[in-house]
């Protein structure tokens, strides 16, 4: 092979080689620039707003970058974003990870990396007491009510009843006070809010204890990253069994907040969950 040829196809795979450094990077990069830029929301109680005091984002998902960060040997940046714009700011490199309590869905999932889940966030049917015993079952058929366009529109359809949306979280709820719908779909969080609202309004709600469907809540990433990957979830494993996560958990929605939330379940890899994903 002539000089000149061996010149000429370095030459050629220099942009190749380029692309590969770069594309394998990130997690060097955010070792050697001692940064973890971490995705939050900008305004989303509990898991992050302004502290009204410092002006400073707080919250769960904070307080999840900051530890990971430190787990990672590097200082946090907060990148604040929208719920609209989550998965984009990953996409478009705005951000090394998301901590935005997201939820794995199946599109999701092709757009972005996720982590091992570390909680696992359930879509509930809020009804009125008397039906409160029913099995899921019962209300295969029936009107249920929810937000448009949201993942608890879906495991309406998913559990075969009729979906009834509205635009707002308000005016569903609403349908349940007035039977117009037999129940209502949302969040365990915002159920349980829901829940103490309605008994001050002189109406008794109750939570079906059967999920409607299950939601894996994990840190987004690129895809295709697989040393972010594995340091993102050897950093949650080790935040896990360090009580790290349950002290965050504990601080924001634990039982003695307002949302009364339970963390039942460990980080696990996404696998190991038994659950059909929302789309």
């Amino acid at each position: 092979m002539t000089m000149k040829r061996r010149t000429t196809i370095g030459l050629a795979l220099l942009p190749l080689l380029a692309i590969s450094s770069a594309h394998a990077d990130l997690m060097a990069n955010i070792k050697s620039s001692g940064e973890l830029k971490c995705a939050v929301y900008s305004d989303v109680p509990p898991f992050s707003s302004p502290d009204p005091q410092t002006r400073q984002l707080a919250g769960m998902d904070v307080d999840l970058c900051n530890a990971l960060a430190k787990q990672m040997g590097v200082k946090v940046t907060l990148v604040p974003t929208s719920v609209e714009a989550r998965i984009a700011v990953i996409a478009t490199g705005r951000a090394d990870v998301l901590i935005a309590n997201l939820a794995y869905t199946k599109t999701r999932g092709n757009q972005i990396q996720f982590s091992d889940p570390y909680y696992v966030a359930k879509e509930m049917l809020l009804v009125k007491a008397p039906l409160a015993d029913k099995p899921l079952s019962y209300f295969k058929g029936k009107r249920i009510s929810a937000t448009k366009g949201t993942t608890s529109e879906q495991s309406i359809h998913l559990k075969g009843a009729r979906a009834v949306t509205f635009q707002d979280t308000a005016s569903a709820f609403l349908a349940v006070e007035q039977n117009k719908a037999l129940g209502f779909v949302t969040n365990t969080m915002t159920g349980i809010k829901m829940i103490t609202q309605a008994k001050k309004d002189g109406i008794d709600l109750a939570m079906i204890k059967e999920p409607m469907a299950l939601e894996p809540i994990g840190v987004g990433m690129k895809r295709d990253e697989p040393a972010l990957l594995a340091s993102v979830n050897s950093g949650l494993k080790a935040m896990d069994d360090d009580g790290t996560i349950d002290k965050i958990w504990d601080t924001w929605i634990g039982p003695k907040t307002e949302y009364k939330m339970v963390r039942e379940e460990r980080v696990q890899p996404l696998s190991s969950l038994k659950f059909e994903p929302l789309e």
